[in-house]
């Protein structure tokens, strides 16, 4: 049996761009308004699933709670940890670290930002949690409220992408996608 799950990227945050990883931003005004826009003509959930991060998670609770299903925090969706890179913008690294940063974007699994979380741990993380939804809610349709990261890597899967073009998959604040996840752990993207 498959597990529907629609994916839904926090709004914008009150520090702003950047790789903002772990770091536990709240979200503007303007991220709550994008939020609420964004599932405005959105379809009903079995129950939600978020970030633990306060970008994803106060919203989630708000939602859970306007549509009287269940709420569950999953850390192993957290955005990938950037390490030394965290908070800093690609444009500050081009001052400082520009061949590094060239490396990570034509690359991202075969370059790891310094103490930061290698792309291959941050994937095995992330498809595990989506495992253990499948296993536990397949039949289920979920709101999965979370990062760019975790989003940009489901979606390059479901598209069959190569691991080096990860970091082309484009995706904005506050934007919604469907997948299925189907019993043999294959994702599919949903129109």
């Amino acid at each position: 049996m498959s597990l529907h799950l629609e994916l839904l990227r926090h709004g914008e945050t009150e520090l702003g761009g950047g790789l903002r990883g772990s770091l536990d931003d709240a979200l503007t005004a303007q991220g709550w308004a994008q939020l609420r826009g964004s599932v405005v003509e959105a379809g009903s959930w079995d129950r939600v699933i978020s970030s633990p991060l306060q970008r994803c998670a106060r919203f989630a609770e708000e939602l859970a709670g306007q549509h009287g299903v269940p709420l569950t925090l999953e850390p192993d969706l957290q955005e990938l940890h950037f390490g030394a890179w965290e908070g800093r913008s690609a444009a500050d690294l081009m001052q400082t670290d520009a061949a590094a940063l060239g490396r990570f974007w034509a690359d991202p699994y075969a370059f790891t930002p310094p103490e930061g979380e290698p792309l291959l741990a941050f994937e095995t993380r992330v498809l595990s949690a989506v495992h253990r939804l499948h296993e536990r809610h397949a039949g289920e349709r979920l709101l999965l409220i979370t990062h760019g990261g975790v989003m940009r890597l489901l979606l390059a899967r479901a598209r069959g992408l190569p691991c080096a073009e990860l970091l082309q998959v484009q995706v904005a604040h506050a934007e919604r996608f469907r997948l299925r996840v189907e019993a043999d752990g294959q994702l599919l993207e949903l129109a």
